[in-house]
C-alpha cells in the first residue's frame, strides 16, 4: 500500500517562509512526477507546483518567483519550498504522486494535506 505523508505546514506571517516535504512510501517502482496542490475554504482545488522525474517544473503564475519544487528522487521525496508567503496563499496543501508500480501500471496518490496558514 502506497502512503504519501505530508509535513512542514504551520502558521507564518506574511513575507515569512515554510518548507512543506512529502515523503512516499510502499509499493513504488518510481514516481514518474510529484506534485503540490491546494485548496482553500470556498475555492476550487489548484495544482501549485509540478516536478516531473526528469526535473521539468510548472508552477501557477501567483507562486512564480517565490516558490520552488525540487526533489530527492534517492528517498521518494518532493519538497516544495515557499517563500514571500502572502495571506492569499493560505489553504491546505495537498501532495500527489504519480506511481509507477511493480504491477507494470500507473497509479494516482494523494497525501491527506497540511495546513499552511499566513497571517498579515
Amino acid at each position: 500500500q502506497v502512503q504519501l505523508v505530508e509535513s512542514g505546514g504551520g502558521l507564518v506571517q506574511a513575507g515569512g517562509s515554510l518548507r512543506l516535504s512529502c515523503a512516499v512510501s510502499g509499493s513504488v517502482f518510481s514516481i514518474n512526477a510529484m506534485g503540490w496542490y491546494r485548496q482553500a475554504p470556498g475555492k476550487q482545488r489548484e495544482m501549485v507546483a509540478h516536478i516531473t522525474s526528469g526535473g521539468f517544473t510548472n508552477y501557477i503564475d501567483s507562486v512564480k518567483g517565490r516558490f520552488t519544487i525540487f526533489r530527492d528522487n534517492a528517498r521518494d521525496t518532493v519538497y516544495l519550498q515557499m517563500n514571500s508567503l502572502k495571506p492569499e496563499d493560505t489553504a491546505v496543501y495537498y501532495c500527489n504522486a504519480d506511481i509507477f508500480g511493480y504491477d507494470e501500471l500507473r497509479y494516482d496518490y494523494w497525501g491527506r494535506g497540511t495546513q499552511v496558514t499566513v497571517s498579515s
